[in-house]
């Protein structure tokens, strides 16, 4: 699983919009004007659309629209991407799509690594050829280095909020989950954080990651502080939970894996809806029944990714067509049967465009869901930093 990821700040108010859609409400993503369709096709080529390369083309406008982008990729005939794992919201088959669509080799580097090592990575490989083209990127990273990506706005960016998005479409919000729990479902029926706690489940919980260093950690944390009488403001019940947990020998000392999950070391995961959904597959050829449960004994707790391209990259043309894919119909329904809400889904389901069926399957909480703000997560940061170490895991 990708590991260590640093977690995603969004606006509350954009998210509720996007759960209020998911529940089937009548709240919808802003989107074209009266009488267009909701995904709107490329402006018409400007007079001096010829003249823009693809490295400055801040629309597929620029290059005379989405097929003359593409078409300009396959030329290239490559696209790097970093961190990207195969089964982390699809991944896995964006990629192959993406490939099969438009002919283009796509070589995926480091798929585990974290946010800052894709930023790192970006930099030292600058001007060599091998630097990744494009970014799927934590928020806290992605908003710290915003002087490397270069401004590019999708064919469909009239679909997506602008609390989702740079004015000038340097980073775009692009999918979201919540924390769940997953288990093998020999174990018993589990609902709520709290059963985590019966002595039954001694050496089987599994936190993904360390919450000092991965979304997924830092988030079940909260998660637990929300289930406990804490707040967005106060995480310390959250800490104290998975203390009592590791002092009792249930909290396990293993970042989870699929491989984990499937040798029965990990039988029990607190991490992303859509990684969950991701192992689901494998884990059922195994024998592995792997049920996934957004925990009813608090509210569901929500955190964005962002896509942003490298104006660095090797393969320019490149990372604008994959961009243009990842937020097309075919890309957003791509990251939904891979169990992640994709930053268009309103808009889709206006439109009459999102695969129903990958839907039905997530049926996400329509709940409202809590999101740290940057403050709140600097703060709950501090916190962590001198709490977290008194908790030794059995």
């Amino acid at each position: 699983m990708r590991m260590i990821r640093s977690q995603a700040v969004v606006a509350l108010v954009a998210l509720s919009v996007l759960v209020a859609a998911c529940g089937g409400g009548a709240t919808s993503a802003p989107s074209s004007a009266p009488g267009e369709s909701p995904s709107a096709a490329p402006p018409a080529e400007s007079p001096s659309a010829a003249a823009v390369s693809a490295k400055d083309a801040t629309s597929a406008a620029d290059m005379g629209g989405v097929d003359a982008v593409c078409a300009a990729a396959k030329a290239e005939g490559q696209l790097n991407v970093i961190a990207l794992p195969p089964t982390w919201a699809n991944y896995g088959q964006m990629i192959s799509d993406f490939q099969n669509k438009y002919g283009i080799k796509v070589v995926s580097d480091q798929p585990d690594a974290d946010s800052q090592t894709e930023i790192n990575t970006a930099k030292q490989l600058a001007g060599t050829g091998r630097q990744p083209d494009a970014f799927d990127l934590g928020t806290v990273v992605a908003l710290a280095n915003t002087d490397i990506y270069a401004p590019y706005k999708p064919a469909t960016w009239a679909d997506i909020p602008d609390a989702n998005k740079d004015p000038n479409g340097l980073w775009i919000n692009n999918y979201t989950g919540f924390v769940s729990i997953a288990y093998d479902a020999s174990l018993g029926t589990i609902t709520k954080l709290a059963d985590l706690a019966d002595p039954k489940y001694k050496g089987k919980v599994a936190l993904n990651g360390d919450p000092l260093k991965a979304s997924a950690g830092f988030n079940g944390v909260v998660l637990a502080a929300l289930a406990n009488g804490g707040s967005a403001d106060n995480i310390a019940p959250g800490v104290d939970f998975f203390k009592k947990l590791a002092d009792m020998g249930n909290l396990l000392p293993v970042d989870p894996t699929p491989a984990t999950v499937a040798s029965g070391q990990t039988p029990i995961v607190i991490d992303w809806t859509y990684n969950q959904v991701g192992d689901v597959p494998n884990l059922k050829a195994k024998g592995i029944d792997w049920k996934i449960v957004v925990p009813s004994d608090a509210p569901p707790v929500a955190s964005y990714y962002n896509a942003a391209i490298n104006k660095d990259a090797a393969h320019p043309a490149a990372a604008r067509c994959w961009t243009e894919y990842l937020f097309s119909d075919a890309g957003q329904n791509t990251w939904l049967k891979g169990g992640a809400l994709p930053v268009r889904l309103a808009a889709m389901q206006k439109a009459g465009t999102v695969d129903q069926a990958a839907f039905a399957a997530i049926n996400p909480p329509t709940t409202p869901p809590v999101v740290m703000t940057a403050a709140q997560t600097d703060a709950a940061k501090q916190y962590l930093t001198a709490n977290w170490k008194f908790i030794t895991i059995k």
